[in-house]
């Protein structure tokens, strides 16, 4: 059962306030590993509605799933320069194979040093393009389209539970190819995924756009990312999508002969999301009360709290519940299975629907609770839409549905609000996406003044700024000193006008955005 902690507002201190929406919604919680987070069963099964969509969305473009080592040779690091230096700080290395017993406890045998330290894996492109060298040796064999559902581990000083954790879970997609352009049409397609994801399903309205030299993932030609905008105006790079030119191939050999007999390297691509967009999506739409959910992300949809004050009507209550969730399963065009039962764990159940819909519709039974107490839970874990049924409610034919959203009621007749669920959820999600789209186009300036600059960055809300920049990672680097924003993303759809860098005063018609960012 959820915490019954009291959940700090976000005016108040909006970095606690995550911790305890987190908290309460029972999603997460620390592990006895420094960095580290368990996720709990209700927040894995959001995860579980993540992974079940975006990997219906990534087979559908042709790609297979595989898994590879979660440990890497040293040297396979040593291999690619930038690579290794972008992720050098951050690695956990095995060095021994072996523990002995010695006082009662155990202690790493020195005889068994490895001779050759293994690092837990950072990402996956060192592993992925060696085997690739062995997959690929002919035009015939491209494109190669892989991904892998897996943890990532990246030592981290400070962490937060979803956003910032030293092991993490993600997608890594990896693929190979015979021209830059073929790659380039992957990047792409593969961010358009993201951005589809994360507005058609997560409610989180993203900008895709084109990261700096400085922000690029390392070793890559180029990279794109999709950027949302969190309600405290701080930005959170939601997906990214690189190009990595030939580097990698050429170091790994990953060749091919065209059609002339000719060998040449392949173009390869990375892109990946992570449990990070869990993140987004608490910060996105969440409130005071505590977790909001976009129905088709939801692990239940719909919750049927059956209320009974005489123990005598206790069975027929449950009995109209029970026939009701049927009704309004059935009307959500075969969600899942219903579950009848106690807490939120019974209902972590998720079926294919047609609309993408997943999840399941809930009935409450549990008596050791107050009705409050119930609907408290459920507000607090975020359940898009609850429907109340009482003695009174039976008699007369009829149910109170309340939504989550909004917090808006409504009695609707019993006989009719299975056949308006759906419509009812539908409405929710296009709300949250409205919502938020709407919050990100309040909070966007346009600001060419690095004074104005300096002092939106200051306001409690700083938001999105779209500014002329000259392209320089001096610049990019005394802003970030100066202010805490970096550059997000050069939009793909931004027109591009003449103006003056904001730091240095040149001439550029780049503009690109500023944020602070998570």
């Amino acid at each position: 059962m959820s915490s019954k902690k009291k959940i700090t507002t976000r005016a108040e201190d909006y970095s606690k306030w995550y911790l305890d929406v987190i908290e309460v919604a029972d999603l997460a919680e620390n592990a006895a590993v420094k960095g580290c987070m368990v996720i709990k069963p209700y927040g894995y099964a959001i995860w579980e509605n993540f992974q079940a969509v975006l990997d219906r969305m990534i087979k559908e473009t042709g790609h297979q799933n595989a898994y590879f080592p979660l440990l890497i040779p040293k040297s396979f690091l040593s291999r690619e320069a930038s690579h290794v230096e972008g992720f050098a700080k951050e690695c956990a290395v095995v060095t021994h194979y072996r523990l002995k017993a010695q006082d009662g406890g155990v202690v790493v045998d020195p005889e068994a040093k490895l001779t050759e330290e293994l690092i837990i894996r950072p990402t996956s492109e060192t592993i992925i393009y060696d085997t690739f060298s062995r997959w690929v040796s002919s035009w015939r064999d491209l494109p190669l389209l892989v991904n892998q559902w897996a943890n990532i581990v990246r030592w981290e000083m400070r962490t937060r539970p979803f956003l910032r954790t030293t092991e993490f879970l993600w997608q890594e997609g990896h693929t190979a190819h015979a021209t830059k352009e073929e790659a380039d049409a992957e990047v792409s397609k593969m961010l358009e995924v993201y951005r589809v994801f994360a507005e058609e399903y997560l409610a989180i309205p993203v900008i895709k756009g084109l990261k700096s030299e400085s922000e690029k993932f390392a070793g890559a030609l180029y990279t794109t990312t999709i950027e949302a905008m969190m309600q405290d105006g701080k930005a959170l790079q939601a997906g990214t999508s690189h190009n990595l030119g030939q580097h990698f191939a050429e170091v790994f050999e990953v060749k091919f002969a065209d059609q002339d007999g000719q060998l040449k390297y392949c173009w390869t691509t990375s892109w990946g999301v992570s449990t990070r967009m869990m993140g987004a999506l608490i910060m996105c739409h969440s409130d005071d009360k505590g977790l909001v959910l976009p129905p088709k992300i939801a692990p239940v949809k719909v919750v049927i709290v059956p209320i009974w004050k005489d123990e005598a009507k206790k069975a027929q209550m449950l009995e109209a519940a029970a026939k009701l969730a049927g009704e309004v399963s059935a009307g959500l065009a075969g969600v899942g299975p219903v579950s009848v039962g106690g807490g939120a764990g019974a209902a972590v159940t998720a079926g294919a629907a047609p609309g993408g819909l997943l999840g399941a519709v809930k009935v409450d039974t549990r008596d050791h609770l107050t009705v409050g107490e119930k609907f408290y839970e459920w507000e607090k874990k975020g359940v898009p839409l609850r429907i109340e049924l009482g003695e009174r409610e039976l008699e007369a034919g009829q149910v109170v549905v309340v939504r989550r959203d909004d917090g808006s009621k409504q009695n609707l007749p019993l006989d009719q609000v299975a056949g308006q669920v759906s419509g009812l959820l539908e409405a929710i999600q296009t709300a949250l996406f409205e919502k938020a789209r709407n919050f990100r186009e309040a909070n966007m300036h346009e600001i060419e003044d690095y004074t104005a600059f300096k002092k939106q960055l200051e306001a409690d809300v700083p938001g999105f700024i779209v500014s002329h920049w000259c392209g320089s990672a001096v610049c990019e680097e005394q802003i970030k000193e100066e202010t805490k924003a970096s550059t997000r993303c050069m939009p793909f759809d931004l027109e591009k006008t003449s103006g003056k860098c904001i730091k240095c005063g040149t001439e550029t018609d780049r503009r690109i955005i500023f944020a602070k960012a998570y």
